[in-house]
C-alpha cells in the first residue's frame, strides 16, 4: 500500500509559478510511474504530467507543456511539478498517482494509488 500527500498549493497571481511535492510513504517509489492529475470545479479530473519509474521519460498535457515540469527524487521518495507561467485556467485541485507498472501514462485509470490533493488557484 502506497500513502500519497500533495503540498506546496496555494493562492498566486497569474504569472506566478508554484512547486507541488507529493510524497510518498509505506512503500518505496522507485518502481513507480507517477502522474500529476487535476479537477478544477464543475469540471471532470484531466491529466496533466507524468513521469516513467526512472525519471527518463515524461509527458505533459498540450495545456502546460513548457510551462510545466515533472521531476522525481526517488531517494527522497517524492515527486514534484514546478508550475510557472501560471494562469487563472490552471485553477484546480491537483492530485498525485501511482502507477505499479512504472509508465508515465496519461490514463487515470492506469494509477493505483491517489492522494488527497492540494489546492491551487491562480487569480487575474
Amino acid at each position: 500500500q502506497v500513502q500519497l500527500v500533495e503540498s506546496g498549493g496555494g493562492l498566486v497571481q497569474a504569472g506566478g509559478s508554484l512547486r507541488l511535492s507529493c510524497a510518498a510513504s509505506g512503500r518505496t517509489l522507485g518502481s513507480y510511474g507517477m502522474g500529476w492529475f487535476r479537477q478544477a470545479p464543475g469540471k471532470e479530473r484531466e491529466f496533466v504530467a507524468a513521469i516513467t519509474w526512472s525519471g527518463g521519460s515524461t509527458r505533459y498535457a498540450d495545456s502546460v507543456k513548457g510551462r510545466f515540469t515533472i521531476s522525481r527524487d526517488n531517494a527522497k521518495n517524492t515527486v514534484y511539478l514546478q508550475m510557472t507561467s501560471l494562469k487563472p485556467e490552471d485553477t484546480a485541485v491537483y492530485y498525485c498517482a501511482a502507477d505499479r507498472i512504472g509508465y508515465d501514462s496519461s490514463w487515470s485509470y492506469d494509477y493505483d494509488y491517489w492522494g488527497q490533493g492540494t489546492q491551487v488557484t491562480v487569480s487575474s
